[in-house]
């Protein structure tokens, strides 16, 4: 993955996209699974925005006989945050920018 702000963004622009990544964080699913989590998108259409996805450097795959397996690459997307924070809002602490605000 490039770390491009500009591919990560329109890649994460879609809500179809992000109920993906939502679903794959954490845990490896197939296209049949993703449709059947989804329920309201077909299958052509969950394979369309895995595409883009994956063309972006957002999911990794594996295969297994004729099944494709899909899950969330965090490392490039927690990649992608750091250099849009870099670019965009260099003076903000990230490490900060988590904490609650204390109270003196």
């Amino acid at each position: 993955m490039s770390s491009d702000p500009v591919a990560f963004g329109k890649a994460i622009a879609d809500e179809t996209r992000q109920r993906i990544m939502r679903l794959l964080c954490c845990r490896e699913l197939c296209v049949s699974d993703l449709v059947t989590e989804l329920r309201d998108i077909s299958q052509p259409t969950v394979s369309h925005h895995l595409q883009i996805l994956k063309q972006a450097g957002l999911v990794d795959t594996r295969r297994e006989g004729k099944q494709m397996y899909y899950t969330l690459r965090q490392e490039a997307i927690a990649n992608c945050c750091r250099v849009i924070v870099r670019e965009y809002a260099p003076d903000v602490d990230l490490v900060d920018a988590g904490a609650s605000p204390q109270t003196t």
